[in-house]
C-alpha cells in the first residue's frame, strides 16, 4: 500500500508548485526542504545542505525515502539561483547549473567524482554529456546536471535485478520543460572499465519513477567489446545508469557445457591421434602410401595441438612464468602447423584430382614438411624476436580481464593476424578443394551404372567427403558463423566437431587400413584363381 501512495505522489508531483511542495514539507514530510531551511531564491548553501542530507538518505534511507531525496534535490537544483554557472561538489555529489546566453548552440559538460565543467574537458572525466540544440534552454531556462554514486553496500538501492555499473547515475533536466521525444539525441558517454563476461552486456537505461523501475526505452548502447568506454544515446533527459544485464546469445551454463564438450572431446581426439600413430608405424602398407605420410604430419599437429591445449590453463595457474612462456609458444606453433598441414592436405587434394597427371615432385614429402613445420616456426620466431612478452598469460575470454587465464598470445592483433588471418587464407583454398572434390564424385556417380550395390556406392561417397572435410579442417569456418541468434547452436557445433577432429581421423585410418586389407586379400584371391 506504501507503494501505491508513494506512486500517486510522485505523479501528482509535476503538478504541484514549488511554494506547495515546501508547505508539504514544512507540514510533516521529512526532506531537506525542512532539515535545510530551504525558501525561494534558493541559494548555493541551501542547495549544498541538500546535497549533504540527501548523500545521507542514500547510505540509511529505505527505497522510498531514497527516491524522494533524489527527486526533491532535483527540484532544488532546478529552482537555485544562478547566473551564468555554478559547479557544486558534495560527497558523492558533484553537480553544474548552466544559464545559457543564447538558444542556438547546444552544450558539452564534462564531469569526474569531484569535479564538472562546461566546453573544457577534464583530465580524469569519468563522464561526458553532449546536450544538443534541440533542447531550446536560453536565458530563462537553466540546464541541470547532477551526478552521485551510492555505497557499494547497497547495491540494489534501486530493487534493480542487474547490478548498475560503478553505482553511478547521471541525472539531466531543463527548468521549466519536460524534454523527450529530440531527434537530436543527448549522448552520455562514461568510462567503462568493468570486467564484462561474454554472457553479459551494458544496457543504457533509465529510472522510470512510476515503475519504480529501470527502463531502456529511447536509448541505444553503443559499445562492443574490448572497449573502455560507452555511448548512451537517448531523446529524453532523466537519471540515467548503465545496467549490466545477461546476453541471452549464451548463457553461463551453455559455456560450462561446451568447456566440458571441449575437454573431453579433444582427450579422445589425443588417445585415438596416438592409436593412429601406432597404427601407421606398423602396418607396412600405410608406410608406403604417399598420402598417409601428409595425414600422419597433420596427426602429429593435432597431437601436438591437444597436449599443449588440455594442461594450458592448469600451467596458467602455476607461478612459472617460464613454463607458462613454453606453452604459450609451443601452443601457438602446434596451431599454426595445424593450419600449414591442413592447407598442404588441399594442395595434395589438388594434385590428385587436378593436375592428376605429371604430379611426380622431388622430394615431395621433405618440401611440404619445410612449409608445414617451417612456416609456423617462422612466424613464432619473427613474433618472439620483435616482442617476448607477446606470449604469456592472458584470459581466456579477451573481453573479460577478470576471466580464466591461459598461457597464450597476449596482444589482440598479433594474435588475429597470425592465427585468424592465416587461418582465413586455409579455409578459403580449403573450400574450393572441397568443391572440387564433391563435383568430381557427383561426375563419378553419375557415370556408375544403377544396380544392387549403389546404395553401398553413395555410402562409401558420402563417407569420402566426411573423411575429406576432416582433413581439409572445413568445420573450423564455424567460427565465422558464431554470432547474432545462431551463435549458441553454431558453437556446440563447432566445439562437438572440432574437439573430435582427431577421433575422425582416427576413424579415418581405420576404414584405410581395412581399405588396404580388403584389397589384399582380393588381389590373393584372384592370383589363386589365376593358377589354378
Amino acid at each position: 500500500m506504501e507503494r501505491k501512495k508513494s506512486w500517486i505522489f510522485w505523479w501528482l508531483m509535476p503538478f504541484v508548485s514549488y511554494d506547495m511542495l515546501y508547505q508539504n514539507c514544512v507540514l510533516g514530510q521529512d526532506s531537506c526542504w525542512t532539515k535545510c531551511n530551504i525558501s525561494f531564491p534558493i541559494s548555493r548553501n541551501q542547495t549544498e545542505c541538500c546535497m549533504n542530507f540527501t548523500d545521507n538518505v542514500l547510505n540509511t534511507g529505505s527505497l522510498n525515502e531514497t527516491l524522494r531525496a533524489i527527486w526533491t534535490l532535483q527540484r532544488v537544483l532546478e529552482g537555485t539561483e544562478v547566473n551564468g554557472s555554478m559547479q557544486l561538489y558534495v560527497k558523492t555529489f558533484v553537480a553544474l547549473l548552466r544559464k545559457p546566453n543564447d538558444t542556438s548552440r547546444g552544450l558539452e559538460i564534462y564531469a569526474n567524482d569531484t569535479q564538472v565543467t562546461p566546453d573544457v574537458p577534464l583530465l580524469n572525466s569519468k563522464v561526458s554529456v553532449q546536450l544538443p540544440r534541440e533542447l531550446g534552454a536560453g536565458p530563462n531556462n537553466k540546464i541541470v546536471f547532477c551526478m552521485f554514486k551510492w555505497p557499494e553496500t547497497k547495491k540494489r538501492v534501486f530493487e534493480s535485478p542487474h547490478e548498475v555499473y560503478d553505482q553511478r547515475l547521471v541525472g539531466l533536466s531543463v527548468q521549466g520543460k519536460k524534454i523527450s521525444g529530440l531527434q537530436e539525441r543527448i549522448n552520455i558517454t562514461m568510462e567503462f572499465t568493468k570486467c564484462i563476461k561474454e554472457t553479459q552486456k551494458p544496457s543504457c537505461q533509465f529510472f522510470n519513477y512510476s515503475t519504480y523501475n529501470f527502463s531502456e526505452d529511447g536509448c541505444v548502447t553503443h559499445w562492443t567489446h574490448g572497449q573502455t568506454n560507452i555511448t548512451c544515446s537517448c531523446n529524453h533527459l532523466t537519471y540515467f545508469g548503465i545496467l549490466i544485464i545477461p546476453d541471452p546469445s549464451i548463457t553461463k551454463k551453455d559455456q560450462e557445457i561446451l568447456t566440458h564438450i571441449t575437454v573431453i572431446g579433444c582427450s579422445i581426439s589425443l588417445f585415438t591421434l596416438v592409436i593412429a600413430i601406432l597404427l601407421f608405424i606398423t602396418n607396412r602398407k600405410l608406410k608406403q602410401d604417399v598420402s598417409m605420410k601428409v595425414h600422419i604430419n597433420l596427426v602429429i599437429a593435432l597431437i601436438l595441438l591437444n597436449l599443449h591445449f588440455l594442461p594450458n590453463q592448469a600451467v596458467a595457474a602455476g607461478s612459472s612464468s617460464g613454463l607458462c612462456l613454453y606453452m604459450a609458444l609451443l601452443l601457438h606453433y602446434s596451431l599454426l602447423a595445424t593450419f600449414s598441414w591442413m592447407a598442404l592436405e588441399g594442395f595434395h587434394l589438388y594434385l590428385l584430382l587436378v593436375k592428376v597427371f605429371n604430379i611426380y615432385v622431388k622430394k615431395y614429402l621433405l618440401k611440404l614438411s619445410m612449409v608445414g613445420w617451417g612456416v609456423p616456426a617462422m612466424i613464432v620466431s619473427v613474433v618472439v624476436i620483435i616482442d617476448r612478452q607477446f606470449y604469456g598469460l592472458t584470459p581466456l575470454d579477451t573481453s573479460n580481464s577478470c576471466n580464466t587465464e591461459i598461457c597464450y598470445i597476449t596482444n589482440y592483433y598479433v594474435k588475429i593476424w597470425t592465427t585468424a588471418g592465416l587461418f582465413s587464407l586455409v579455409f578459403l583454398f580449403n573450400v574450393i578443394m572441397f568443391g572440387v572434390t564433391v563435383r568430381q564424385v557427383l561426375i563419378l556417380h553419375h557415370t556408375r551404372e544403377f544396380g544392387q550395390n549403389n546404395l553401398d556406392k553413395v555410402k562409401k561417397d558420402i563417407s569420402t567427403l566426411a573423411g575429406v572435410m576432416t582433413l581439409l579442417g572445413i568445420t573450423w569456418g564455424l567460427v565465422f558463423f558464431s554470432f547474432g541468434p545462431l551463435i549458441t547452436s553454431v558453437l556446440y557445433l563447432f566445439c562437438i566437431l572440432n574437439s573430435l577432429q582427431g577421433f575422425f581421423i582416427f576413424l579415418w585410418f581405420v576404414m584405410s587400413l581395412r581399405k588396404a586389407k580388403t584389397s589384399a586379400t582380393k588381389m590373393s584371391s584372384e592370383t589363386r584363381s589365376t593358377n589354378s
